[in-house]
């Protein structure tokens, strides 16, 4: 495998999307997007892909990795096109769409033909989609493999490409299972396209257990977030969090009245608790989490990027890849306990040079996890300033606003229908749900038994 720093030396001198292989149309395809040189992850991995390697490709959000491994893999479509000819996996079905969103403008003047396969959607309809052949299918892993067990409708046995979109989740997180049943259906002659904005240990292991060693490329940077990022805390008692949090949200709009809003927060109920408090105190906003139906998550999603709501409340299903260019604001009303968690949720504003800040609510219980992040950011973050009068005066007012979205969500029974129609859909698979309950607990045990071991390794 060839050095990381001989092929940044060799691509230093390349200035256009044209010096780096790619066909005159793509090049005006990119143009017409307004990508008008390569960025560093495009400057370095397009050639080797367009070469034929396999490739590891690690940058920070909003570095242009999408367009990293769709410009190869369409042009060498444009020469040899059938269907199915790349697979795209995913860990979430937004970025699945907006990958499909992606490869549809650049394909456009080769009549790409892309299709995505994701959960919330009909199986019939999907079914039929794969059928006819699509040049690209982008799909998560778990419907996918759903297909792959139920039908016999596509074949994935000569596809040329495999990209793994987000590859640390993929594969470190719950999808062992799924991935293993697609891979059995994948041909052995191919290549494999992985990207991340995280490097982590099992990515550096890939690509030391490789039998054909992949080129491998990361951004170099002592800060693991983009220096146009500015990252602040606000240290509050935890009582009075969504106070705090909503008199960030009035003054920063006030302010600011074209920017959109991203606040992020742990679990799907506290997601639809604080979307329902915005709502009540006055603010237009869309809440994305996996509670609600996938055609609410992309409503919702389509009126956030029309600016037709300017806050987006979300748990991590839309911290990955979204690239929304008016996001100015992160809010994080909860510390994640992962540090490349943060990286990512805060990833969603300061994209492709653009300039944005990340606020991040801390509570007394809370500043172990700050000292964690700030040390794999290799950044610290600096102090937000509040008015703590202006709190006390909106406090009861939050609070009321807040006992009233806990008491109409527990009489619409938030989170027992979810679990009923889980039960249902996997009675309607042939599988027994207690079974599968089993099932996933074995997996965990055996993650956690692998991390333990890696620990020791190390």
């Amino acid at each position: 495998m060839a050095s990381v720093s001989s092929r940044q030396d060799t691509n230093s001198t390349l200035k256009s999307f044209k010096d780096l292989g790619l066909d005159e149309w793509l090049a005006n395809q990119c143009n017409a997007m307004g990508l008008l040189k390569p960025t560093p992850i495009q400057l370095n991995c397009i050639h080797p892909i367009l070469a034929g390697e396999d490739c590891i490709g690690c940058a920070k959000t909003g570095s242009g990795k999408t367009a990293a491994f769709a410009l190869p893999i369409l042009q060498k479509l444009s020469e040899d096109p059938y269907g199915i000819f790349a697979l795209i996996l995913t860990p979430t079905r937004e970025l699945a769409f907006q990958i499909a969103e992606q490869f549809n403008v650049l394909g456009k003047p080769i009549n790409v033909r892309v299709t995505v396969i994701t959960g919330g959607l009909d199986m019939m309809q999907q079914g039929l989609n794969l059928s006819v052949k699509p040049h690209i299918v982008i799909s998560t892993p778990g419907r996918l493999a759903d297909h792959l067990d139920s039908c016999d409708t596509f074949n994935l046995s000569k596809i040329r490409f495999l990209v793994l979109d987000e590859a640390d989740r993929l594969i470190e997180d719950d999808f062992g299972a799924q991935l293993e049943t697609i891979f059995k259906v994948l041909p052995k002659k191919r290549q494999t396209l992985l990207f991340s904005a995280t490097m982590t240990k099992t990515l550096q292991e890939l690509q030391e257990v490789a039998l054909s060693k992949p080129f491998f490329w990361q951004q170099q940077s002592e800060v693991a977030t983009v220096e146009s990022l500015e990252q602040h805390y606000v240290l509050i008692p935890a009582d009075v969090k969504d106070a705090y949090m909503m008199h960030i949200l009035d003054k920063y709009s006030e302010a600011h009245p074209k920017s959109s809003i991203m606040i992020f927060t742990s679990t799907c109920k506290y997601a639809q608790i604080l979307g329902m408090i915005c709502e009540e105190l006055g603010f237009n906003c869309v809440v994305l989490h996996s509670m609600i139906t996938q055609k609410q998550r992309l409503a919702a999603l389509a009126k956030f990027k029309s600016n037709q709501a300017r806050i987006l409340i979300a748990t991590d299903v839309a911290s990955r890849g979204l690239d929304i260019p008016t996001v100015d604001l992160i809010i994080n009303h909860n510390v994640p306990n992962k540090p490349k968690n943060y990286v990512h949720r805060v990833g969603r504003t300061a994209r492709a040079g653009r300039v944005g800040m990340a606020v991040t609510l801390v509570t007394q219980f809370d500043i172990k996890l700050v000292h964690a992040i700030e040390a794999f950011v290799n950044a610290k973050m600096t102090e937000y300033k509040t008015e703590e009068k202006e709190v006390l005066k909106i406090l009861t007012e939050v609070a009321v606003a807040r006992r009233e979205a806990e008491i109409r969500l527990d009489e619409g029974d938030f989170g027992e229908k979810k679990e009923i129609n889980k039960r249902k859909r996997i009675i309607l698979e042939g599988k027994d749900p207690e079974e599968e309950k089993q099932n996933k607990k074995k997996r965990i045990k055996e993650k956690f038994k692998r991390k333990e071991h890696l620990k020791k390794k190390n």
